[in-house]
């Protein structure tokens, strides 16, 4: 971590009310939370931004508002525009090879097939933090469905509490 340079804390998501509880929307929720209940976001450069000043340090915690494959566009317009260095990038994102409940961080690496981390590393490169919660996988639970359909799918009741739970391990320093 670059010190004197902000910090960029970036939940992954779909924007729109119909996409608010999805597996798919994990990284939002994170973001939400370590925000706080009083973060006034703004719109700006296809995100909605919250800004913060933490350990001495500016940090902005992002939601960018493109779909998740378009990711990048806001998480690279933001960088640019706030210089921030690509060790200052935090990008929290569902995983399915991630148990429910678990939280794995690494720095750089593949994409792992997710498509909001393939558009950010199009977008400013690959080697940036990676907050990584997990959503388990459709085969965890015998189900025959598309993976697609299951990180669009909702979070069940009972998957939530340990959602929930994960993210608020999370430090972010």
């Amino acid at each position: 971590m670059q010190e004197n340079k902000p910090i960029l804390v970036v939940g992954l998501g779909n924007p729109g009310a119909e996409y608010a509880r999805t597996r798919h929307n994990v990284g939002f929720m994170a973001v939400e939370y370590l925000a706080g209940d009083d973060a006034t976001w703004k719109s700006e450069h296809e995100a909605m931004t919250y800004h913060t000043i933490a350990g001495g340090q500016k940090v902005i915690f992002a939601r960018p508002m493109t779909f998740m494959n378009l990711s990048g566009n806001a998480v690279g317009a933001l960088a640019r525009f706030y210089k921030v260095p690509l060790e200052n990038i935090i990008v929290i994102h569902d995983d399915m090879d991630v148990k429910v409940g678990a939280v794995k961080e690494k720095v750089g690496g593949g994409s792992a097939g997710h498509n909001g981390i393939k558009s950010i590393d199009a977008a400013v490169g690959a080697d940036y933090r990676r907050v990584r919660i997990g959503i388990g996988h459709p085969r965890d639970y015998n189900l025959q469905i598309d993976p697609a359909d299951w990180v669009l799918g909702r979070i069940d009741d009972e998957q939530m509490p340990a959602i929930a739970a994960a993210i608020k391990t999370i430090k972010l320093f």
